[in-house]
């Protein structure tokens, strides 16, 4: 089977036809005032749309493999703390420095039944995701080229992908702009998280789920984060992950082209 750039290619490709139906299903809720529960507009459902391009796209036998790579390799360990906690870190900086940039910000108020809640509706979600963006296309990518260049590429199509959600969200083009960095950003922190958990798919599944609970928790409901801020920090973070891990593999040791898939042989922490 190729790992090519041209499989990559097709994927995307493929993620945004799948998409376009939904993006319709979306304008059409706005036209309607459908409601749109922490500014999610109907079209969020796409998240579905990257591991249905995958399994499209892999042979039968290697269908199942994926989805189990997805949801089955959580394992304990520093790498997957890491996973856990790292964003919402981000997410709890930006507040601090919001507030001592004196932007008005009212007391964090979390429901406490609702995190269980959103944590697996987030997860879920990231699973969709990840066994695509990560499972498939990376695993492809990281076999041509460095996991550095792997981040960039697939963030800004992951960036570019979600505009058309924000955009039904209500978001302006600086608000977009500043989203566009956070989420290459992260999508070069998230390749990084798999590179160092021997290709996990779950470990990236955590780091996108986490990030989306930390958005849903910052006050109130996500109504007052601001992409600015968290987009600089997450982009330090990441700026960060490259000088000190290297942007050929981005795991520490420079062994040529990483290797890509389940046989990647990066130890986990």
């Amino acid at each position: 089977m190729s790992r090519g750039r041209g499989s990559a290619l097709r994927f995307f490709a493929l993620v945004f036809v799948l998409s376009l139906p939904l993006w319709l299903l979306g304008h059409l809720a706005n036209q309607a005032g459908a409601a749109r529960p922490y500014d999610l507009p109907v079209s969020s459902l796409m998240a579905f749309c990257p591991v249905i391009a995958a399994l499209v796209l892999l042979p039968r036998g290697e269908r199942l493999p994926l989805l189990r790579r997805s949801v089955a390799r959580f394992r304990p360990g520093r790498w997957y703390v890491a996973a856990v906690l790292l964003m919402p870190g981000v997410f709890a900086a930006s507040y601090v420095v919001l507030r001592l940039a004196g932007r008005p910000l009212p007391e964090p108020r979390i429901t406490w039944a609702m995190v269980p809640v959103l944590i697996v509706m987030f997860l879920v979600a990231a699973v969709g995701e990840e066994a695509g963006w990560m499972g498939y296309a990376a695993d492809r990518m990281l076999a041509r080229y460095g996991a550095f260049t792997v981040g960039l590429v697939i963030g800004l199509v992951w960036a570019a992908w979600h505009i058309v959600p924000w955009l039904q969200a209500g978001r302006d083009a600086g608000w977009i702009a500043w989203q566009c960095l956070f989420t290459v950003a992260t999508r070069v922190i998230i390749v990084w998280m798999y590179r160092n958990t021997g290709a996990s798919v779950a470990a990236a599944v955590l780091v996108h789920a986490s990030s989306n609970v930390g958005y849903a928790l910052f006050p109130v409901n996500g109504s007052h984060y601001d992409p600015m801020t968290v987009g600089l920090l997450t982009a330090a973070v990441a700026v960060l992950v490259v000088a000190v891990w290297g942007p050929r593999t981005l795991a520490g040791r420079d062994h040529g082209r990483p290797p890509a898939g389940p046989s990647a042989s990066s130890s986990a922490g």
